[in-house]
């Protein structure tokens, strides 16, 4: 491992890496309106990193070392997250995590790390070149696992017949229905308040998705009713009220939404992956296979890239390549 410097930028505020981080932190919910999932997320992926170089340099990091690690200290702490996956694998041999899922996790680690980095160079003047030669995991592309056409339309009834309490079976309905009527992300949806569903102008729903960025989503007619059926069933009727809300009032769990489709799904004999999310991808995979182009599915999902919405056009690949190969009496045959 590197020595570390004896001096401190005078420029600096901040005095550890402990200390930058927390500044990062509070940058990062408050300047960027990150997400707190993202901001814990990170918080614990970069968390780690100093950890181990603090440990290897036998006390706490002060702020100018992270501009003097090298390569070579980048590299041993990869080497170290590669090993600490290896012994909970040994340890967990049931564990459904792949070699893949633990080459994604490092991948995120050292993305965290990069995020943090920038940060310290944007606001505090400090760089260090040497991350940008640190080589990410190789990753298998990943393509979106939607529902079928006939799954994601029965799934909001079929969720809300199996609701417990008989008047929360319009919420369920409804939340499901909106999933894949409009492409949400189910914290985007259980994030509106009743005011939100009371404002629909021209059939348009406007939501906040992720980094505060606000659009508009447009409610086609079947989704329109599913939530004037739930706002007119809704116990607590006034506009700052959550409009998917628990028994007691506050914003309903994503859990209980999830664990909810998780029992239809049992019921129906459908895959682990027929999850909430799943719906979202249903959206905008059912949208491109009848037309949509990807401009308007990209505005439509709130996709900040256009490289996120790309991978339906491969998953639609993928799909027409699965039906040839069922379907052709030459697929099977050799040349």
């Amino acid at each position: 491992m590197s020595h570390l410097p004896t001096h401190t930028p005078s420029s600096l505020t901040l005095h550890t890496a402990q200390e930058a981080l927390t500044a990062w932190q509070e940058w990062l919910l408050y300047e960027k309106r990150a997400s707190k999932a993202t901001c814990t997320a990170y918080q614990h992926d970069v968390a780690l990193a100093l950890g181990f170089f603090s440990r290897h340099f036998g006390g706490e990091l002060p702020l100018h070392a992270l501009a003097r690690l090298s390569l070579t200290d980048f590299r041993s702490w990869l080497a170290h997250e590669t090993t600490r996956a290896e012994q909970n694998a040994r340890r967990h041999p049931h564990s459904r995590h792949t070699q893949d899922g633990h080459a994604r996790s490092r991948a995120r680690r050292i993305s965290a790390l990069r995020s943090f980095y920038r940060y310290l160079e944007k606001e505090h003047h400090l760089t260090n070149p040497a991350l940008t030669l640190l080589r990410s995991p190789r990753l298998k592309t990943r393509l979106p696992r939607p529902l079928t056409p006939d799954a994601a339309r029965l799934a909001p009834e079929g969720i809300a017949e199996q609701t417990v309490n008989p008047h929360f079976a319009a919420r369920d309905e409804a939340l499901f229905t909106l999933l894949y009527g409009a492409g949400l992300r189910i914290s985007e949806a259980l994030s509106l308040s009743i005011g939100d569903v009371e404002r629909l102008s021209d059939d348009m729903l406007f939501i906040i998705g992720k980094g505060g960025k606000e659009r508009a989503v447009p409610i086609l007619p079947p989704v329109k009713q599913a939530l004037e059926r739930w706002l007119a069933a809704h116990p607590y009727r006034h506009a700052e009220a959550p409009f998917f809300c628990g028994v007691r009032g506050g914003r309903l769990n994503p859990a209980i939404a999830q664990r909810a489709m998780r029992q239809w799904r049992m019921m129906e004999g459908l895959p682990d992956s027929a999850t909430p999310h799943a719906l979202r991808h249903a959206f905008a995979s059912h949208l491109l296979q009848n037309g949509a182009d990807l401009r308007t599915i990209q505005e439509l999902l709130g996709h900040a890239s256009l490289s996120s919405t790309q991978i339906y056009t491969l998953a639609d690949e993928q799909h027409l390549m699965d039906v040839w190969q069922k379907a052709h009496p030459r697929a099977d045959t050799s040349p």
